[in-house]
């Protein structure tokens, strides 16, 4: 007898293989038969009508200071996530030297849009290299298993102190070979790679760029170089890709470690066709030989407007700043007098918001229930007001007060260019693409989007209107067996004789993305945008029930991944 069979599920494997009618059978933390399964188990789910899938693997988070104090790492955990990877785009807490714990909170809340009053009092910085901070993560039970990469602004600044957050500065030879050393010693304790940031987008609270944005060539290849010798981990970088250099860079980074590197792949509207110029490099990388990756998006990145959210569009008039301080319920008593509304309506403050508000109400949506991740052009602010004959900010206005002021709208500022997903869906299709970007733990007041995974089904699969579909088999290889190999995991992400039972058990028919929503349960009292999800009937870690319809079962198997397994 087994622990658990699962029986009578459409088994979607991971590997990319047809869905097919079977059983999965679980031992010890183990899938130990996939198909027919004759012998009886402990415990038995029926599963007729019901998705069976691997546990996702998540590469894209910023669970860094989360995971110090969380078990759950929610959103995440809701949407069918067994395995989280933080560390990426540069920013991190280790190595940390005492005393300066400040330039990584200032660091992390500019760039990933965490307060940092939540930082401060929520992380306990018991650490200083980055093998000290892996102990302590391996040192609190969670419900999923998480693994970190070295960031490489808190590393330039570690080895370089004011001199590398200072953009006049090179760091010389010795700078190089000393961050190389620690890379390396991290590869060595546990870290599953390096990553680094080369974008503008990227700055700290205080305006300054991260440390890594003019980093040389010869910096970025002495620490890939590094990492090489260790014969194990990943690259992983963010760059706003202005020339070609960049991206030929890149793949001198992963030539000269000789292993792999994967960089976020977004369409801009600055440059909209430019994914397809670097889609064709990381083929023509492959092709040689070269390991490159595009971590691609599940749908638009958006920000989302509203009242208790970091951004709204009448944030910076003067009659709201007053009203600012006030609790919700009392400030949308007082929007909702006519003297207010009208003050508000007449007012337009200067400076770069405003500028882009007026032209972001073009791609402004309401984002309704369930939220519409692909909304039309005739769906927008702009074109909903000129329909009605009145001005977006009337709009606007009546919109963020719906719900007692907890509305939300969407503005999708990346992956949108054309007003449509196709774009992200050929990436999607590329075999050299990877599901990633979710973000989950971070941009906690203005972007929600770590239910990217659930979005692959939802939108992808199920619900789409305004293109092709994807096949399930498809989405489900992305998110599982393609992100797992990616970070070198070779134990998880698929449902396979041997892996281990990362599994989501999901009612397709059901499954059901919740809107975004404002809870205030950070330390410190802070804020985050979070999103839940029905449909999830039942997600295991290592065999380990973890969540049944949606509810946390109090099980903790999660666990720090050290290295490919």
């Amino acid at each position: 007898m087994v622990d658990l069979v699962i029986r009578n599920g459409l088994v979607v494997d991971g590997t990319g293989a047809a869905p097919a009618v079977g059983d999965v059978a679980v031992d010890d933390g183990r899938i130990v038969a996939v198909g027919t399964v004759d012998e009886r188990g402990t415990r038995e789910i029926d599963a007729a009508g019901l998705v069976v899938a691997p546990g996702w693997v998540d590469v894209h988070t910023h669970y860094d200071g989360q995971a110090t104090w969380d078990t759950e790492l929610t959103p995440s955990a809701w949407h069918g996530v067994t395995t989280a990877v933080f560390g990426n785009c540069s920013v991190g807490f280790a190595p940390v030297r005492p005393g300066t714990e400040s330039f990584l909170i200032n660091l992390m809340e500019g760039v990933e849009d965490i307060p940092g009053t939540v930082l401060a009092e929520g992380i306990d910085f018991r650490w200083e290299s980055f093998g000290e901070y892996l102990d302590v993560l391996d040192a609190t039970p969670r419900v999923m298993d998480i693994g970190a990469q070295v960031p490489h602004a808190a590393l330039r600044y570690y080895v370089m102190g004011d001199r590398g957050a200072d953009h006049a500065e090179a760091a010389t030879p010795d700078d190089i070979a000393e961050m190389g050393r620690l890379t390396a010693e991290a590869i060595e304790a546990g870290a599953l790679g390096f990553t680094t940031s080369r974008t503008t987008r990227h700055r700290a609270a205080d305006g300054r760029f991260t440390p890594s944005l003019t980093a040389s060539d010869a910096e970025l290849l002495g620490i890939a170089e590094a990492v090489g010798t260790t014969g194990r981990g990943v690259l992983q970088c963010n760059s706003d890709f202005g020339s070609p250099h960049e991206i030929e860079l890149l793949r001198r980074m992963a030539e000269v470690s000789g292993r792999p590197l994967s960089f976020s792949l977004i369409q801009v509207d600055a440059a909209p066709d430019r994914w397809r110029d670097l889609l064709d490099a990381v083929a023509a990388a492959n092709a040689a030989g070269v390991v490159l990756r595009a971590q691609v998006g599940a749908r638009p990145i958006g920000v989302l407007f509203g009242l208790q959210a970091t951004l709204h569009p009448f944030m910076l008039h003067p009659t709201y700043q007053k009203l600012a301080h006030l609790p919700l319920a009392e400030r949308v008593a007082e929007l909702r007098r006519p003297e207010i509304r009208d003050a508000l309506l007449a007012e337009r403050p200067d400076g770069g918001f405003a500028a882009f508000l007026a032209r972001a109400m073009e791609r402004t949506f309401e984002l309704g229930d369930p939220p519409d991740y692909e909304p039309p052009p005739e769906a927008s602010i702009a074109a909903r007001a000129e329909r009605a004959g009145r001005t977006p900010w009337e709009l606007l206005f009546d919109l963020l007060l719906a719900d007692d002021g907890r509305a939300l709208l969407y503005h999708p500022f990346e992956n949108y260019s054309g007003g449509d997903l196709e774009p992200v869906a050929e990436m999607l299709r590329s075999p050299h693409a990877i599901a990633g970007l979710g973000d989950g733990g971070a941009h906690v007041g203005t972007i929600c989007d770590a239910s990217f995974p659930t979005t692959l089904l939802t939108h992808w699969v199920r619900d789409r209107t305004r293109g092709d579909r994807l096949p399930l088999d498809l989405v489900v290889k992305r998110q599982c067996l393609d992100t797992a190999r990616a970070l070198g995991f070779g134990d998880r992400g698929a449902l396979l004789p041997g892996l281990r039972a990362d599994i989501n058990v999901i009612d397709l028919d059901g499954l059901r993305l919740h809107p975004p929503r404002i809870v205030f349960d950070l330390p410190a009292g802070g804020k985050r945008l979070v999103q839940q999800v029905s449909g999830y009937r039942h997600t295991f870690v290592a065999g380990v029930e973890t969540y049944v319809d949606g509810e946390w079962t109090g099980a903790t198997p999660g666990r720090l991944v050290r290295g490919p397994r």
